[in-house]
């Protein structure tokens, strides 16, 4: 069964949301017959290709929102107190968010190469804990090859624009299905789940989906029972 998730490199829910779903798959008896994958969604597509400059950060969610700095701290430490919840560690200090575009081709590379959970989980620790710059080739080509893809394919895809129509296929669909927020589970084609849900409630919505595409099962007595079968029936 697929799950797909819509997400965003920059988007910290989407971190906490990747820990509440792995909770929940630990939990499904059918973990090990789900195929998981990483849809592109940019928050920002017109953001910089530049990262923004660590220490600023509440400063930047002030200007967005259009709160004052002080409601962007109280935020901020809201949200890391949930993340620690779920065993993550923001340091939203160091952040250095920037154009994601690129980060989502590379995740593209890696589904191809069964790496895309993998690499997603180190761009996210990287966004959010270690202050990665989301736009820097450098890092971001460091980390692609640290979980294990091949350096000359991820020159290939940061050199040039491969993946670039992947990417914007996910953004259609995603506004095909009116996702207008991340995260966003779409599971198997049927169910939406939007927002960092608790586990239970991503836990129920696998569990549902499951349920209604497993081939039904013949509960049998000891022996037969009468019944019809074409034009005749048993007597």
């Amino acid at each position: 069964m697929k799950v797909e998730i819509w997400s965003d490199v920059v988007c910290p829910w989407c971190y906490v949301g990747k820990r509440r779903f792995e909770k929940a798959l630990s939990r499904f008896e059918h973990r090990d017959d789900i195929e998981l994958v990483w849809r592109s969604f940019e928050l920002d597509p017109n953001s910089p290709p530049s990262a923004a400059q660590p220490g600023n950060h509440a400063e930047r969610l002030a200007a967005k929102y259009g709160v004052s700095v002080a409601d962007a701290k109280a935020m901020n430490d809201r949200l890391t107190a949930t993340a620690a919840q779920e065993g993550l560690d923001f340091r939203f200090d160091l952040a250095r968010p920037g154009n994601t575009f690129d980060a989502h081709r590379l995740l593209h590379l890696a589904l191809e190469h069964g790496l895309q959970d993998t690499l997603k989980e180190r761009l996210d620790r990287g966004t959010f804990t270690e202050g990665l710059a989301t736009s820097d080739h450098s890092e971001l080509r460091e980390l692609a090859i640290e979980v294990g893809l091949d350096a000359a394919e991820v020159d290939a895809v940061l050199e040039g624009d491969k993946y670039s129509d992947a990417v914007r296929a996910d953004e259609q669909q995603a506004r095909a299905y009116g996702i207008r927020g991340v995260p966003f589970f779409v599971i198997d084609e049927k169910y939406g789940v939007s927002g960092a849900q608790p586990a239970e409630v991503v836990l129920q919505a696998l569990d549902q989906a499951w349920s209604e595409r497993a081939p039904l099962t013949l509960v049998t007595s000891s022996g037969d029972a009468p019944n019809c079968e074409g034009d005749s029936c048993a007597i």
